[in-house]
């Protein structure tokens, strides 16, 4: 039963990311324009054709092909795991990261890369922009973290 909680977190978070995504791309004109919301928050479009805050964008067309198949693969592998987890943080943080890898690999397939929108900055500072998929990875990698650091493990039944 807690393992299909699991497969929902990783479809709910799949869906929120993709539904954010297309409004974005209906709604929001390509840079510099944005939406600013806040004195340190603002909505944009940006499309990330490498990985974590631009990482191997190299502009090279095959580049989001390798890392769709990669995080093909690391999904996989999630999806092997969640179907033995019982813990119900890993079961949470696995939901997580599952969805957002999926969520991403989508916009790789149909884009050729991952759609951002969400802009933090102060003064001249800017953290890179980020979506949905990106803060469920974030999020579900400290669970998975915690849980290995501070749950107990069962006892043996």
């Amino acid at each position: 039963m807690a393992r299909r909680a699991g497969l929902f977190l990783a479809i709910l978070v799949l869906f929120l990311d993709q539904v954010t995504k297309l409004a974005i791309l209906e709604w929001v004109d390509p840079p510099p324009a944005g939406i600013p919301v806040t004195g340190f928050l603002a909505i944009v479009l940006v499309w990330n054709r490498g990985m974590s805050f631009g990482l191997f964008n190299t502009g090279d067309p095959i580049v989001p092909w390798i890392l769709g198949a990669i995080a093909i693969a690391v999904a996989i592998g999630l999806a092997w795991w969640l179907a033995r987890a019982r813990h119900w943080l890993v079961i949470a943080g696995l939901g997580l990261v599952l969805g957002g890898a999926v969520g991403n690999v989508i916009d790789r397939m149909l884009y050729g890369a991952v759609v951002d929108f969400v802009l933090l900055h102060a003064g001249g500072w800017r953290f890179p922009a980020f979506n949905v998929a990106d803060s469920a990875i974030t999020l579900g990698v400290i669970a998975l973290l915690w849980d290995s650091l501070f749950t107990k493990p069962e006892s043996p039944k």
